[in-house]
């Protein structure tokens, strides 16, 4: 336990591809410091680009040696020239060496359950053993159901969500996805699900905003997200302005730090050719750009739509479909719901489809003229979850996470 009556969570991000699970885990890690004064946060995380984002006091990282997710489904090493096996060894024991010298309170585990390739099983048992609340965070969809079930039968993840998980959280609502129906789950680790609601965003500062001409004016912003799987999105929404120059509203394309660099390369010429589209690579204050921006297009990852909904902004969302579903399951129920509109990309990418939907962008609904009661209370519900488990450590004299031990048995 921590010194000075201090608490401490441990949060293991799985990052591989993209940047949905490192700024899922930042906006948990900085809402509950804000909310808790003694209590200190510690990311691990693969991605390389963490560095690049702002940290809050008393939130911190250990960034593990990188890993990327092939399009064969294989995994290699970022950037060591190192087979995969050796660096996932790597990995597994510097995740267990820095949790058993920081000794979290709580470890929340960011949707795989055992980690990469099993990476953190090791670690889940050590802390289990010493009385860590042990927290597994899911996203509201996950994939198909039946081929999640065969993914997670294969790893023998069952077991596991069974005997060392005490609660699953759940970062959206029943209502909208329920992303562990029809799983088999047993009835012992159903009820240790909680669905938590959407982890709202904090509106960007206007001081953030990039120097770029393009945002001086009512704009668009088009996001990939990390940018790895935004290739056919990007290409669409540039053939849409490349034949139809008149469309509503000038866009600022994010094109993202996993996209390739000749393919950005590519993209970028194309771009500059056109008067009302400009492109950035990154940007670590996206939520800027979308707090100004007069509406949205996007794939539709977690992240992205709870910032839709948290910035209250019309979205065109176009969802890929390869390797999982979950964009097209996610954007499929928001538009059920009138929360946003959707593009689905049939293969032919027309032009004319895409800019028909721009130009019908000024029309749509507001996220928040749809009443979802719970919609975005996933921080709030976080730390009212966490927060029994962060007084019981702190308290003057307390027998730390021993204490957990017993009020768990009592």
């Amino acid at each position: 336990m921590g010194q000075n009556n201090s608490s401490r969570i441990l949060i293991y991000s799985h990052d591989t591809f993209g940047l949905g699970h490192l700024r899922r885990c930042r906006a948990i890690a900085h809402h509950l410091v804000e909310q808790n004064k003694h209590l200190t946060v510690l990311i691990l995380s693969g991605s390389p680009i963490i560095g690049s984002f702002d940290f809050r006091t008393r939130v911190d990282f250990v960034r593990v040696p990188g890993v990327i997710k092939l399009r064969n489904g294989e995994y290699t090493s970022l950037s060591l020239h190192m087979d995969i096996e050796d660096t996932l060894m790597l990995r597994s024991s510097i995740i267990k060496h820095t949790a058993s010298i920081f000794d979290p309170d709580v470890f929340i585990v960011d949707k795989e359950p055992i980690g990469l390739r099993g990476e953190v099983k090791e670690t889940l048992e050590m802390l289990k053993e010493r009385g860590t609340r042990l927290i597994l965070g899911l996203r509201d969809v996950m994939d198909e159901p039946n081929l999640l079930a065969a993914e997670w039968r294969t790893k023998k993840v069952r077991p596991v969500l069974e005997e060392l998980y005490d609660e699953m959280w759940v970062y959206g609502l029943p209502q909208i996805c329920n992303p562990l129906e029809n799983m088999g789950l047993s009835e012992k680790t159903q009820r240790k699900t909680i669905y938590t609601g959407y982890l709202p965003r904090q509106a960007g500062s206007a001081q953030n905003m990039p120097d770029l001409n393009i945002v001086k004016r009512p704009y668009l912003l088009a996001t990939t997200g990390g940018g790895g799987d935004g290739e056919e999105m990007v290409d669409w929404l540039l053939s849409a302005y490349e034949s139809d120059p008149l469309l509503p509203y000038p866009v600022l394309l994010v094109l993202g730090p996993f996209m390739q660099p000749e393919v950005r390369t590519r993209f970028a010429k194309r771009a500059s050719r056109l008067e009302r589209v400009e492109t950035i690579t990154f940007d670590p204050h996206l939520e800027s750009l979308m707090t100004n921006a007069a509406g949205v297009v996007a794939m539709g990852g977690y992240n992205t739509f709870c910032e839709i909904l948290s910035f209250d902004k019309r979205a065109l969302i176009v969802p890929r479909e390869k390797p999982r579903l979950e964009q097209r399951i996610r954007a499929s129920r928001a538009q059920e719901l009138g929360l946003a509109k959707v593009l689905i990309n049939d293969g032919k990418r027309e032009p004319a489809k895409m800019a028909a939907a721009l130009r019908a962008m000024p029309k749509q609904n507001l996220p928040s003229e749809v009443v979802v009661p719970g919609l975005l209370e996933g921080l709030f519900n976080v730390n009212r979850l966490m927060t029994p488990w962060l007084h019981r450590a702190s308290e003057p004299g307390s027998a730390g996470k021993t204490v957990h031990k017993l009020v768990d048995k009592a």
